[in-house]
């Protein structure tokens, strides 16, 4: 019951830190009003990468004993990453359980610490939607297409069609030497859905 509480004040914290001063590339608020230990957030798709002017959005858990366990990280909304498992459920070494790896894969330093925050555990996948590891893929078919330029435009064509970032879905067509992708979403805060242009080069 103490680990419990304690667990509670410090999200509570993050959660009053955040909405103080917010953090530019994502936004992180409770799923419910009832329990601090579920929350909503929704990331923006890092410039100049395949996910460049998306909206995508996960679920974060938190286990009583944070912060001495890690939480788990899983996108609701549709995502093609190596280091993304099919059912949405992120695989990065700051998630992992503290100590020594079993596998000698990864330093103990590279795994969960308690210092860790919402917002660095946010900001490190956003690192990781730049900077997908391929030796270590949790989506071996992600991790085989990427950084194969044609098969990264079969990739940005599942992204834009995951239902929950979707309102209607235009064709893609080709603009000189970029794959240009047109989609309407909609905002959760907002009764208009805006347009958002997705591009690509080939």
């Amino acid at each position: 019951m103490a680990a419990s509480s304690q667990a509670s004040l410090l999200l509570q914290k993050q959660l009053k830190d955040l909405t103080k001063n917010p953090v530019d590339g994502f936004s992180a608020g409770l799923v419910d009003d009832k329990s601090v230990f579920e929350w909503s957030v929704t990331i923006m798709g890092p410039p100049d990468t395949l996910y460049d002017g998306g909206y995508f959005n996960a679920l974060m858990s938190f286990p009583s004993n944070y912060p001495n366990s890690p939480p788990t990280v899983r996108f609701t909304s549709e995502m093609w990453h190596p280091n993304v498992y099919p059912d949405g459920r992120v695989c990065i070494s700051i998630l992992h359980p503290p100590g020594d790896d079993p596998n000698g894969y990864e330093l103990a330093s590279e795994r969960w610490m308690p210092v860790h925050t919402v917002e660095s555990i946010v900001l490190s996948i956003i690192s990781m939607l730049s900077s997908p590891n391929d030796e270590s893929p949790a989506n071996v078919e992600a991790a085989m297409e990427n950084g194969d330029t044609h098969t990264s435009a079969e990739s940005l064509a599942r992204i834009l069609c995951a239902p929950d970032l979707r309102h209607e879905q235009q064709p893609m067509v080709l603009a000189g030497d970029k794959v240009m992708a047109f989609t309407i979403v909609d905002q959760p805060s907002s009764t208009s859905p805006i347009l958002m242009v997705f591009g690509l080069s080939v």
